[in-house]
């Protein structure tokens, strides 16, 4: 290798060997040490080396503005979704570059949600990688003996509590309701965009529907009434659920391994084993999810993509892009599968390539075992499927950063839990969100 690197500086005089930077914020040693794996089969295969740089996620959006200045950008981005459009508006990125990627792998190979959120209107801002999609969790086998629906609308969750909420033996759902915690930011988002309800549009903040957001209130408050009081966020709905005690929650699909008890921090105890994966057998999860106002229903997803920069050496940049998002995707799903759901489900000749592949990596950090091994073909797709239909607020509308500071500023949280606690009617909760969101810019 070190000969041979002698030989092309001899040979090249003052042209450099062909490297290529990738900045990644999947900086955990097990994830890089995969991803410099990925990099080295690169190399073998093109030539072109590639330097893996490890940036921590907060410090992403200032390191990139920093290096643009200094026209010191790295070849390609491993970035989240937040900064598609604004870097691609800024310059940063090279869209023809992404979206020829596109166009030479298929986009009809790729998650239409994941390729929407990154619309530039005539192309995308950056090659999407993977994602997730924030999931419904229910007790499959307590829906069937009752003969009830999946919860996959406002109304089947209501229809449900009504047979299933038995406390405290069986909650029927347990709601995020501390107001201070992003997670009831997330599942409050999840139910709003269920129901088609957005407080932005192509302007900037737009008034929140009336009638639409009452019908997210009233079910709001129907789920919490079937929670157990307090104030809940991620780690009780994930203990009672883990319990036996919870007939549905709201998660990541983080869960899927914990579930079949293959974390010891976190383990099942419906029964005597901790490394039981019986909870696991009997769950169902739901991804698209639909209100009143809303039949067709939306998935809350967090979708992460490939940025090709305009410093960039743009054809070695695109082929090392089109690598890890064909011959070496399974590898890059590798990195860490529960959390990397597939954009592309296959190619045009193979459609269900990568999906298969990836249903057989194995997930868990104590033990391991594949998420197809725990869950049934049905449950792999719906998964999967999500990512067809992901949506966040603001993204359409380029008002991503306006819609992230209202999330932020938790007013939403805030006036849902005075809603649910009585103290405003819904008219008035409607009429307080449309005030706080207004005064945001």
């Amino acid at each position: 290798m070190l000969g041979a690197a002698m030989g092309l500086a001899l040979t090249a005089g003052a042209v450099q060997a062909d490297t290529i930077r990738f900045w990644t914020t999947e900086e955990q040693p097990e994830r890089l040490a995969k991803q410099q794996e990925m990099a080295a089969q690169f190399e073998a295969q093109t030539g072109t080396a590639v330097e893996v740089i490890p940036v921590t996620e907060s410090d992403l959006g200032t390191r990139a503005t920093a290096a643009f200045a200094a026209g010191d950008l790295p070849d390609v981005i491993y970035h989240t979704l937040q900064y598609a459009l604004p870097w691609a508006e800024a310059g940063i990125l090279d869209t023809d570059a992404a979206s020829e990627v596109v166009e030479d792998l298929g986009e009809g190979t790729f998650a239409p949600g994941a390729l929407a959120m990154a619309s530039t209107g005539d192309g995308v801002a950056s090659v999407p990688v993977d994602g997730w999609t924030q999931m419904v969790v229910y007790r499959k086998d307590k829906f069937e003996e009752m003969g009830l629906e999946a919860p996959t609308s406002f109304a089947n969750v209501t229809a449900a509590l009504e047979k299933l909420h038995n406390p405290p033996e069986m909650y029927g759902f347990v709601a995020a309701t501390k107001v201070d915690e992003n997670f009831m930011s997330q599942v409050l988002e999840h139910v709003f965009l269920a129901n088609g309800v957005s407080p932005v549009d192509d302007d900037g903040f737009a008034p929140l529907d009336v009638a639409a957001t009452t019908e997210v209130l009233d079910f709001y408050k129907a789920i919490a009434e079937a929670s157990p009081p307090g104030e809940l966020y991620w780690k009780q709905s994930r203990e009672l659920y883990f319990a036996g005690q919870a007939a549905m929650i709201i998660w990541s699909p983080f869960i899927l391994d914990e579930l079949a008890g293959l974390r010891d921090s976190a383990p099942p105890t419906i029964n005597d084993d901790p490394t039981s994966s019986e909870l696991a057998s009997l769950t169902g999860i739901v991804t698209n999810f639909s209100g009143p106002s809303n039949p067709d229903g939306a998935a809350w997803g967090d979708i992460r993509y490939f940025g090709i920069t305009n410093d960039a050496d743009t054809d070695a940049a695109m082929e090392f892009v089109k690598f890890s998002v064909d011959e070496g995707y399974t590898q890059t799903l590798s990195i860490a599968p529960e959390g990397k759901f597939p954009v592309r489900k296959g190619t045009a000749e193979e459609p269900t390539k990568f999906t298969d592949a990836w249903s057989k990596l194995p997930v868990g950090v104590d033990r391991k075992a594949p998420l197809g091994d725990l869950y049934d073909a049905r449950m792999i797709d719906e998964i999967v499927g999500g990512l067809d239909v992901a949506q966040r607020w603001g993204v359409a509308e380029g008002q991503l950063s306006l819609a992230s500071k209202m999330i932020n500023s938790q007013a939403i949280n805030r006036i849902v839990r005075q809603y649910i606690d009585g103290e405003v009617d819904a008219a008035a909760a409607v009429a307080a969100m449309n005030d706080a969101l207004s005064e945001i810019n």
